[in-house]
């Protein structure tokens, strides 16, 4: 997270996705709003192709966002909304770990339980 900088500038996790450029550029003319909605690139590009790159494994291979994705998934939004979806989640945590200083803790997907199987080799 070199390309952002000191962590500690950033308040809140929706500012530092406003800095990467992550956040939703809203389209409004006078009583006009408009219902397509992009993400506005305002900020650092190198940030926001970091994330991205990162966001486009994760979103396949860290249990707690690719539940993310495919709940996104189902509910009929494009792989490219939902890559940025998990991109600004992404933003959300790296923010958060950051700041709090603490190490990454993948938490599993809610459906599925850890078991331990036993070891039937002691017998």
């Amino acid at each position: 997270m070199s390309k952002a900088g000191d962590i500690h500038r950033f308040d809140a996790p929706n500012k530092l996705a406003a800095f990467a450029g992550l956040d939703v550029r809203v389209t409004q003319y006078g009583e006009f709003i408009g219902t397509r909605q992009e993400i506005s690139k305002r900020g650092s590009p190198y940030l926001r192709k970091a994330v991205w790159l990162a966001a486009s494994r994760a979103a396949f291979y860290a249990p707690v966002l690719s539940e993310y994705y495919q709940s996104l998934l189902a509910r009929g939004k494009h792989h490219l909304t939902t890559i940025c979806s998990v991109s600004r989640k992404l933003c959300n945590t790296i923010h958060t770990i950051l700041k709090e200083e603490r190490l990454w803790q993948p938490v599993p997907p809610r459906d599925k339980t850890c078991r331990i199987i036993p070891n039937n080799s002691d017998k």
